[in-house]
C-alpha cells in the first residue's frame, strides 16, 4: 500500500469515527469512493498517533495534508497552538491580515457598486439590495438554482477546461449553524443542502448559489475525482475543510461573477459587498484570537456593517473564536476571496492558466502562489488595523 493509501485509510477511519459518535465529518468530498470501507477508528489519541508515525515518512504534498490533520486533529484533543500557526499548519497561508486602508479601498468599491444601484449606506442597505436581487419564495430555490446552474455551466466549463460529469441532489434543512448552504458529495454525486432559517432567496442569489456551490465546489470537486479516477495522482483524494486546498475552493467560488458575470451589476455589487465584509471579518478574526476583548470585536463589526444584528454577530465571533475547525476554515474565506478578486483583474492569460490548473488538482496557497508570483500575499500583506466603535445613537 502506498504512503498516499494508508493516509486515506487513517483518514477514512477517523471520518468513520466522528460520523458514528454524532460528530461532524471529517471529509467533506470523496474523490476516490470506490477505496474500501473502513471499520471506524477507536478514539482520536490512537488516529492522532498513526498520522504522526506517517508524517515522519511524508514530503511534498502529503506532508502538508498531514499537518493539517494533525494540527486540527490536535485542537480537538485540546491543544492551543499560537492562532497564526494553526493557520498556517491547516489552511497553508499567513495570517498578516488587511489595514484599514486597504478595507477601505474595498469598501468604497462596494458603496459605488450598490451606489450604482440607487442604493444608499445604512442598516437598510442588504434588505435594499435583495429587493434590487428579486425576491424568490423558498419552494421556488431548488428550481431557480438548477435553472442558473444549467444556464451558466457552460461559461465555467468553457473557463477551466473541465469536461467532468456530475448529478446534483438539493436537499433542505433547519439548522442552528451559521451556514446558509452547504456541498459535499463522492466522486460524481453531488449534493447541496439549503438551511432554510439562515437562506434569503433571491433571483440573483440563484445565480450567486449555482456559480458558488454547483458549479464551483460541485463541479471542480467532481472534475478533481474524474481526476483521481483515471490517473494516479500524487494528493490525498478526500478533501476536507480543515485542509491547505480550502483557501484555493472558497476563494474561487465567492469569486466566480467577477470572471464569468462582470456585466451583472446586481451580481456584482453583491460581490463587492461580501469582499469587504468578508475582510472585516478578517480583521476581527485575527482580534478575537489576540485577546482583544469580545464586546470590541462586536462593536467593530457593528460600526462596519450597520446591518448585522446581535444574534449574527455573535455567531460570527464563536465560530471564529471557540469552534476548532472554523478558527481554521473561516480565515479560508478572506484569504481566498482576495487573492481570487485580484486575479480577476489580473492579465486573462494568468487567470485562465489559473483557473485550468484549480479544476485538476486542489490547489494549495503555495501552488497558487507559484502559478501568480506577482499576486497579493495570501492572507494579506499587514498594516495597521484601529477597532472602530458604531455611532452613538
Amino acid at each position: 500500500m502506498s504512503l498516499r493509501d494508508e493516509i486515506e485509510a487513517v483518514l477514512r477511519a477517523w471520518n468513520a469515527y466522528e460520523v458514528e459518535r454524532g460528530g461532524s465529518p471529517i471529509v467533506d468530498f470523496d474523490c476516490f469512493p470506490d477505496g474500501p470501507e473502513p471499520e471506524p477508528a477507536p478514539d482520536r489519541l490512537t488516529v492522532y498517533r498513526r498520522l504522526m508515525e506517517l508524517r515522519s515518512a511524508a514530503e511534498g504534498v502529503l506532508a502538508s495534508r498531514l499537518d493539517a490533520d494533525l494540527a486540527y486533529l490536535g485542537a480537538l484533543l485540546g491543544e492551543h497552538i499560537p492562532p497564526a500557526d494553526y493557520v498556517r499548519a491547516t489552511q497553508g497561508c499567513g495570517t498578516a491580515g488587511w489595514s484599514d486602508d486597504y478595507v477601505a479601498e474595498r469598501f468604497e468599491q462596494a458603496r459605488g457598486a450598490l451606489a450604482d444601484l440607487g442604493i444608499g449606506w445604512g442598516s437598510d442597505t442588504n434588505a435594499e439590495l435583495r429587493q434590487a436581487e428579486g425576491l424568490l419564495d423558498v419552494g421556488e430555490a431548488p428550481h431557480a438554482i438548477r435553472q442558473a446552474a444549467h444556464e451558466l455551466e457552460p461559461l465555467i466549463r468553457e473557463a477551466t477546461g473541465s469536461t467532468a460529469p456530475y448529478t446534483l441532489t438539493v436537499e433542505t434543512a433547519e439548522i442552528d449553524a451559521y451556514w446558509a448552504y452547504w456541498l459535499d458529495g463522492a466522486g460524481q454525486h453531488v449534493r447541496l443542502r439549503l438551511n432554510l432559517p439562515n437562506v434569503e432567496f433571491t433571483q440573483v442569489g440563484a445565480r450567486q448559489f449555482a456559480l458558488h456551490e454547483v458549479l464551483g465546489h460541485g463541479l471542480q470537486s467532481a472534475s478533481l475525482a474524474a481526476r483521481a479516477a483515471g490517473e494516479d495522482i500524487p494528493w490525498v483524494r478526500l478533501l476536507s475543510i480543515h485542509a491547505p486546498q480550502q483557501v484555493m475552493l472558497e476563494g474561487l467560488a465567492q469569486a466566480w461573477p467577477l470572471f464569468v458575470l462582470p456585466e451583472d451589476k446586481v451580481l456584482i455589487a453583491r460581490v463587492r459587498l461580501t469582499h469587504y465584509t468578508q475582510l472585516v471579518l478578517g480583521q476581527v478574526h485575527l482580534a478575537l484570537n489576540d485577546g482583544v476583548p469580545v464586546i470590541d470585536c462586536a462593536d467593530h463589526l457593528r460600526a462596519c456593517v450597520p446591518w448585522w444584528s446581535d444574534k449574527t454577530i455573535a455567531g460570527y465571533l464563536a465560530d471564529r473564536g471557540t469552534n476548532p475547525v472554523h478558527r481554521s476554515y473561516m480565515w479560508a474565506y478572506p484569504a481566498g476571496f482576495d487573492w481570487f478578486a485580484a486575479l480577476a483583474e489580473a492579465d486573462a492569460k494568468v487567470s485562465r492558466e489559473v483557473l485550468n490548473a484549480a479544476y485538476r488538482e486542489p490547489l494549495t496557497p503555495t501552488d497558487l502562489t507559484t502559478l501568480w508570483p506577482a499576486g497579493p500575499p495570501i492572507g494579506g500583506p499587514g498594516g495597521t488595523v484601529r477597532l472602530r466603535k458604531p455611532p452613538v445613537p
